[in-house]
């Protein structure tokens, strides 16, 4: 299982990167890819849990899974909304995913 994690982050994070940006070309299947990749993804980072006893770093671990949920609602707001309102919901959970990929590497090194 310890295997498959960074294989799923990098294959989702990769299909989700591709599909955002073929979606302004229109293509049909653009949407698919989004969130089959935003899912792989969210996925690697639940299964990746957080061992430890810093509450700062599960505080963190949260707010990067509820980032993960975002990128994969947006996935969602893709298939079901009529303009670009997927992209608010994307850049929330972006800036969830970044805040958190800054901060949590911050905090173990204070440990």
């Amino acid at each position: 299982m310890k295997q498959i994690i960074p294989a799923l982050y990098v294959v989702g994070a990769s299909m989700a990167l591709i599909g955002a940006a073929v979606y302004i070309t229109g293509w049909p299947f653009a949407p698919y890819i989004y969130t089959i990749g935003a899912t792989l993804f969210a996925l690697a980072q639940i299964n990746s849990p957080y061992t430890g006893n810093n509450k700062n770093i599960k505080r963190l671990r949260k707010q990067q899974i509820f980032g993960a949920l975002f990128l994969v609602l947006a996935g969602a707001f893709m298939f079901f909304t009529n303009k670009n309102e997927w992209i608010v919901i994307l850049t929330i959970g972006a800036f969830l995913e970044l805040y958190t990929a800054f901060r949590i590497p911050q905090e173990e090194n204070k440990e």
